[in-house]
């Protein structure tokens, strides 16, 4: 049987995010998702500051290391597989990070439209 590639919001192969620090639902350096990650993290973006502060006040601290959850904590610059709601809460709240279209998974477009990723794109 062979295998399906994944596939980007742009329709061709998904890219590697990030593997430093390790990214993904998977934390296989995609953004990629299945039916048991609630969060859809299918987002690949940059952070800012802004963001993980904007992020932090809505009760998802991406800031602070978690080595029980092997998760370094996040600074400005890094790439990171958001949960598509929470970069369009930041869209609503004028706090989005940029992000990378050829990283991100086909599956946001369940969420958003290609026009407005595109008006974040790096």
């Amino acid at each position: 049987m062979e295998k399906k590639i994944a596939k980007n919001v742009l329709g061709t192969e998904l890219k590697s995010c990030c593997n430093d620090p390790l990214t993904g639902y998977f934390r296989d350096g995609y953004c990629r998702t299945d039916e048991t990650d609630s969060g859809t993290h299918v987002l690949c973006a940059i952070m800012t500051q802004e963001f993980l502060n904007y992020s932090a006040s809505r009760g998802n601290d991406l800031i602070t290391p978690r080595p029980q959850w092997n998760f370094p904590g996040l600074k400005p610059g890094d790439k990171w597989c958001l949960c598509v709601s929470r970069w369009l809460e930041a869209v609503d709240a004028d706090k989005a990070p940029k992000i990378l279209m050829s990283c991100s998974h086909e599956r946001a477009l369940e969420y958003t439209s290609l026009e407005l990723l595109k008006k974040y794109e790096v």
